[in-house]
């Protein structure tokens, strides 16, 4: 094809104009069915839920541990030590209910010695005696008792009672109903979000709810903003914070 002068047009040209109007038709088409079509568009936002609770459980255990060159005289010497802290126990207000004993162990304790010097010096297992041991757990909803008494086994001790003991463990034992009270918060948390982030930029209304994703829970120490992917379980603290997390989707409007 030749112009006015006999020059040719280039057709690479004449393909790169169409290509530009044909995708401008296509961005133009594809903006009007969004525009008339509201449902295709969606906005995905986080809600998150925190509050501050106190165990209403308490599970604290500890050991009699005694030990003997005799077999039997390990065990009477631990039967009557067990029954001493189960004694003191229960005249610190202890239920028997809220203790268990388990069953008690026995084992050989063996020392390795070393007999002699230089060439002629030998090793040896050495036989020490028999060691006993049985643990008392306790598992109590009065958990300032309970706590107050783990503070205080130190008197035992002074008794002459070959015991020690563990750090107390704290539950909440209707976790799983704030569960859910705390999952309703988070929601509501993420359609404020999403309300918010709409008045900002304008242009769509809030929509129904598409889906709603729960996160996982995490039970922390008190004022910790520690997280995990596996969620947080924690036993080791009195007041505890509950931080719930959930994804959701809205359409727009």
């Amino acid at each position: 094809m030749a112009n006015g002068s006999g020059g040719r047009i280039s057709w690479s040209l004449v393909i790169a104009c169409v290509a530009a109007i044909t995708a401008t038709v296509i961005a133009t088409q594809t903006w009007e069915w969004v525009r008339t079509h509201p449902k295709g568009r969606s906005i995905d936002v986080t809600g998150s839920a925190k509050k501050r609770i106190v165990s209403d459980q308490i599970v604290w255990s500890a050991v009699v541990e005694t030990q003997d060159m005799d077999r039997t005289a390990a065990y009477h010497s631990l039967a009557g030590y067990v029954q001493t802290a189960l004694a003191y126990l229960d005249k610190q207000g202890i239920k028997k209910e809220e203790v268990r004993v388990l069953s008690a162990a026995v084992g050989e304790v063996r020392r390795r010695e070393y007999v002699g010097t230089g060439e002629e010096r030998i090793e040896r297992d050495v036989f020490k005696g028999y060691k006993t041991s049985q643990a008392i757990t306790v598992r109590s909803n009065d958990v300032n008792r309970v706590e107050r008494v783990s503070r205080e086994i130190t008197q035992l001790l002074e008794q002459g009672v070959p015991i020690s003991s563990q750090p107390p463990r704290y539950y909440y034992t209707k976790l799983g109903e704030l569960k859910i009270e705390m999952l309703a918060a988070a929601a509501r948390d993420a359609r404020v979000r999403a309300e918010s982030i709409l008045e900002q930029t304008g242009g769509a209304r809030l929509g129904k709810l598409r889906s709603a994703d729960m996160g996982v829970i995490n039970v922390n120490p008190a004022n910790s903003t520690e997280t995990s992917w596996e969620g947080n379980n924690d036993t080791g603290s009195l007041e505890k914070d509950i931080l719930t997390v959930v994804h959701v989707s809205f359409e727009l409007s």
